[in-house]
């Protein structure tokens, strides 16, 4: 565990709104990728599974709260550990990619093997969390799982359009 002086690190509060801003970041520039996303959504040849469209929304507000509350367990454990860390910064950018690349650019195939790198990174993210705070890591558990099944939806949408 790495220790630091309160005169290095933020107060916690201040940290975790840090945290809060940077996955609200990744949330608003994919809403703006995907202003009519619902409406294409709509259109989009889908699986009998596929969850109706109004349920992304709520759904990836608490995911981003549990992934920003994730990466701050982590910090105010260990401070901001290289490779934990680093790795946690490529997710968010690999998750604020996949909207433009799906909706915004309609490149299905590009977005699938995008979002198979995506959960690649939350895997990686999850295992060097487990290395610093566990709770940080399961709170993490919810994300990967529902990037699983998009990754099914976005495989299926592909291939059925």
């Amino acid at each position: 565990m790495t220790v630091h002086s309160s005169r290095t690190r933020p107060p916690a509060a201040l940290a975790l709104l840090g945290f809060l801003v940077a996955v609200a970041i990744v949330a608003v520039v994919g809403g703006l990728a995907s202003a009519s996303a619902a409406e294409q959504y709509a259109g989009f040849v889908q699986p009998s599974w596929a969850p109706p469209s109004w349920l992304f929304g709520p759904v990836w507000t608490v995911l981003y709260l549990l992934i920003a509350v994730s990466g701050w367990l982590v910090w105010r454990r260990s401070g901001l550990t290289a490779p934990a860390h680093v790795v946690y910064g490529v997710q968010l950018l690999l998750n604020m990619a996949w909207t433009p690349l799906f909706f915004g650019a309609g490149r299905f195939g590009l977005a699938f093997a995008e979002i198979v790198l995506l959960w690649l990174s939350i895997v990686a993210t999850t295992v060097l969390f487990a290395r610093h705070s566990r709770p940080a890591a399961w709170l993490l558990a919810p994300y990967l799982a529902w990037v699983t099944f998009a990754s099914a939806l976005n495989l299926a949408i592909w291939t059925l359009n």
